[in-house]
């Protein structure tokens, strides 16, 4: 029983140092990554939903872009 958690131990240890072999991002992937549509704000319509609800809810005009709320804890 002992052996078997060993080599389940192991196993999970390479697992680790596996899951950290690749970091970063390689030069020729650069040009993918910096499209208009890997944006994470590329959806324009669901950024003015988001800043509709923002100021209703905060009493604020200029949604996410201005400082300020509606309870004037500034």
């Amino acid at each position: 029983m002992l052996k078997k958690v060993r080599i389940m131990l192991v196993f999970i240890l390479f697992a680790y140092l596996a899951g950290c072999a690749n970091l970063g991002v390689k030069p020729w992937e650069r040009d993918l990554l910096a499209k208009d549509e890997m944006a994470l704000d590329a959806e324009g319509n669901d950024l003015g939903l988001d800043d509709h609800i923002y100021f209703s809810k905060e009493a604020t005009s200029g949604g996410r872009a201005f400082a300020g709320g509606g309870c004037g804890c500034n």
